[in-house]
């Protein structure tokens, strides 16, 4: 089997490109070669920049690949182009998309499935919806066969980890600390976090599985956290504990409305999702990494790579946080 990953080099990209070498894939991937990592020197390297649009049509016209995951499809653009550099060049694509297609909505089952309308929030999610819909209408056309994989979030070595706020990591330099970090709604919203090398077995076993094609599937792991649960998990990885101000959600926005952009458009909302559809076509993907366990080991490579943040010259987030326990917020353990 001959794979291209356009990316391949990202948190996600890296589980991906190690699973295909493990089941003995032809792998190339396509990036600008700025970065380099354990995997990277056992593929070939076709260089070029997303971003140059006619660059990345030439860039393949004399390729043909079994399978093109695009890791890197950022607009509606981007799906055009990938359009028309890979129809007829590869059999299958694989577009890396987004739960937030979805929006916030809980329904009925609480588990949001591959049937629910797309009505994002965030734009993000708009984006996601337009490229999205661009490969399909191009896979109708007979340019290729699509499958569409809508992640969660996903988290592993290379990156740091998410807390509802942001992905800066400085939350839980204040949870070493000993210090209170804000959680809205008391807490008690869904999240779902998947360790990328779980995410990396879908598409890796997605690859030429003819039960997956003109598909969409949620990939996520099936654990359903509370925000209060996800803090108290994830502290343990940090060998301590959270220590959480829960806040409404439009309090906390109000107080900084570009900080907590994250906030405002996707981690507010419901966020729980049905992977029933995704087992049954692709018995290989199980998610098997437990979120301590994860955690510990995307902390030890944030600390080996000297990543790890100082939330000590945060003072606007420490002034926040005195003023909510001035307004009598209380600080309590997860």
């Amino acid at each position: 089997m001959k794979a291209l990953v356009v990316g391949g080099t990202g948190v996600v990209s890296t589980g991906i490109v190690q699973q295909l070498l493990a089941r003995g894939v032809q792998v190339s991937v396509f990036n600008r070669g700025l970065r380099s990592n354990s995997v990277i020197d056992r593929v070939r390297l076709i260089r070029g920049d997303r971003a140059d649009a006619s660059g990345f049509v030439q860039a393949f016209e004399r390729e043909q690949f079994d399978v093109v995951f695009d890791m890197i499809c950022c607009t509606a653009e981007d799906a055009e182009t990938s359009s028309r550099a890979f129809a007829g060049r590869c059999e299958q694509f694989v577009l890396c998309s987004s739960a937030v297609v979805y929006g916030g909505k809980m329904p009925s089952s609480v588990l949001i499935d591959e049937r629910a309308p797309l009505e994002p929030t965030s734009q993000w999610g708009k984006i996601k919806v337009a490229c999205e819909q661009t490969l399909m209408r191009a896979a109708e056309k007979g340019a290729f066969k699509l499958t569409i994989a809508r992640l969660g979030y996903t988290y592993g070595p290379g990156d740091s980890m998410n807390d509802q706020q942001d992905n800066n990591g400085l939350a839980w330099d204040q949870v070493v600390r000993g210090l209170p970090v804000f959680c809205t709604g008391d807490g008690l919203g869904l999240w779902q976090s998947t360790h990328r090398d779980d995410v990396a077995k879908f598409f890796a076993f997605a690859a030429l599985a003819p039960q997956t094609y003109g598909q969409t599937f949620n990939v996520m792991r099936d654990e359903v956290l509370t925000w209060r649960d996800y803090y108290r998990e994830v502290a343990r990885a940090l060998d301590s504990q959270a220590k959480l101000i829960s806040v409404p959600a439009s309090w906390l926005i109000a107080q900084d409305t570009e900080r907590f952009s994250f906030l405002a458009e996707i981690s507010q909302f419901h966020a729980a999702y049905s992977s029933a559809k995704v087992k049954a076509a692709v018995p290989e993907f199980r998610a098997t990494i437990e979120l301590e366990a994860g955690a510990r080991e995307t902390f030890t490579d944030i600390r080996r790579r000297g990543a790890w943040p100082d939330s000590a010259s945060d003072t606007a987030y420490e002034d926040l946080v005195d003023r909510a326990l001035s307004l009598g917020f209380r600080a309590e353990e997860a």
